[in-house]
């Protein structure tokens, strides 16, 4: 069974559908000289097996310095507090997403959709910016605030060995009220990521897309189903 898929140079998706749990978000962890970082966490039962997919990659567990929370739903947020536990890293995460990650209210988390008890985690750096940068070395990552999926989610963006890479965890949706989902504001934030013009998108859902058609094939399709 795989344990991992290498997306490019220092960057691989380690969770997510086969990879760990049908549950799982797409899990992805991004490595440069000084620290890596984890994007997301999934629903919270695959831990000990995304632990073992990084361990095959080859990255040292205790580089992990950060967990970077795209948004508060329980497939991106369940794993959180055990795997901050285990690695002793630092959440990231908006702060219009804190009332799901640190309260756990039900009605953001959506955990009850998969049957699961949150357990929330305290986030140590809270995003208030549109843009911020995090450093990993040469490495830099920037978390961009992009809403309409939920108030508080975030893309993250990087130049990495030259390929423009776009974490973009939700681009495909859904929509629900009981998220403050607001397509008009996912338009916006769409066209945003759009201009970065991505050479790889890593998505929430869909996996990997590449070459850089596919990745605007992909957000525009959405933009015309949706807008």
């Amino acid at each position: 069974m795989a344990r991992y898929q290498s997306v490019c140079e220092g960057v691989y998706q380690v969770g997510g559908g086969f990879l760990s749990d049908p549950d799982d978000c797409c899990i992805y962890v991004v490595e440069d000289n000084e620290a890596a970082a984890l994007i997301d966490t999934g629903a919270g039962n695959s831990v000990p097996r995304i632990l073992q997919n990084i361990e095959a990659c080859g990255i040292d567990k205790g580089k992990i310095r950060y967990i970077i929370l795209t948004h508060g739903h329980i497939d991106h947020i369940g794993g959180a507090a055990e795997l901050k536990d285990i690695l002793g890293a630092q959440v990231l995460a908006h702060h219009l997403e804190l009332d799901a990650i640190e309260e756990g209210n039900p009605r953001l988390t959506a955990a009850a959709w998969y049957g699961v008890d949150y357990r929330p985690v305290a986030v140590e750096r809270v995003l208030r910016e549109h843009s911020e940068l995090l450093s990993l070395g040469d490495v830099e990552l920037y978390l961009l605030h992009t809403p309409g999926h939920t108030p508080g989610g975030i893309s993250i963006l990087s130049t990495i060995k030259g390929k423009r890479v776009l974490f973009g965890q939700d681009i495909h949706g859904p929509f629900h009220p009981d998220w403050g989902s607001d397509k008009k504001v996912w338009h916006r934030s769409m066209l945003e990521l759009l201009d970065f013009e991505a050479d790889i998108l890593c998505e929430g859902h869909a996996g990997v897309i590449k070459p850089a058609h596919e990745v605007r094939s992909f957000i525009q399709g959405f933009i015309n189903q949706y807008c």
